[in-house]
């Protein structure tokens, strides 16, 4: 998405974000589409919901963000075919995705002023109509970009399109696009609280991020 078009959506804001004036609290309210941009980059791993019938379906799937298609940018994935979602996805049909970034329980210990325990959030709301890509080479050339984009070592490992491993499994997926409809970005970062303790905040929210979790796994691993 260029700078016009950024600035078409800021000007579209009340048009296409849904805001409840009690809440979130307007100070928890993320208003820049660049960091909505960015959290979705950094934390593709996305909740997606539809509902049909009244029943919920929930799949958690990495999606791609890609500025050029719709007039607010679409996300790209791609489901199981065996997934009861999967039919949910197509024919503009509405869903709602939940990217998560980081999180941490912040304790009263760490500010400089009297608090009360909280928690601390990066959340991203998207609302979009779905469509489904029939395409195998789409597919396929989405899943390649896809693994282009999470792939970050020096010799990062190239997913090869005409590979047979990969031709054989787009016989078991269904590609999808998400055009967005509206957003909401639900920053809680104690922007409440003084400057200080607003950076306190910030570096227990790092610290806990880069918690160690080797414990963690060894324990449900084992189980």
């Amino acid at each position: 998405m260029g700078k016009n078009a950024i600035q078409t959506f800021r000007s579209s804001l009340n048009t296409v974000w849904r805001i409840n004036m009690h809440y979130p609290p307007k100070h928890h309210q993320a208003t820049d589409f660049t960091a909505i941009i960015e959290t979705i980059k950094q934390f593709p791993l996305a909740t997606l919901i539809s509902v049909k019938n009244n029943e919920v379906f929930t799949t958690h799937i990495p999606l791609m963000y890609e500025a050029s298609l719709g007039e607010y940018g679409a996300l790209i994935g791609h489901i199981d075919k065996f997934n009861p979602q999967a039919e949910l996805l197509q024919e503009n049909q509405l869903v709602q995705v939940i990217f998560h970034g980081p999180n941490s329980y912040i304790s009263p210990k760490i500010f400089s002023s009297t608090q009360l325990p909280t928690w601390n959030y990066v959340k991203v709301h998207i609302s979009a109509r779905a469509t489904q890509i029939v395409n195998p080479e789409e597919i396929i050339d989405s899943i390649a970009h896809m693994t282009s984009f999470l792939e970050t070592s020096e010799t990062p490992y190239v997913l090869e399109p005409k590979s047979p491993k990969i031709q054989a499994l787009v016989d078991y997926i269904i590609g999808f696009r998400l055009e967005i409809t509206a957003w909401e970005g639900k920053f809680k970062l104690s922007q409440d609280k003084l400057l200080k303790d607003r950076e306190l905040a910030k570096e227990a929210l790092i610290k806990e991020s880069r918690k160690d979790i080797t414990a963690f796994m060894d324990s449900i691993l084992d189980n």
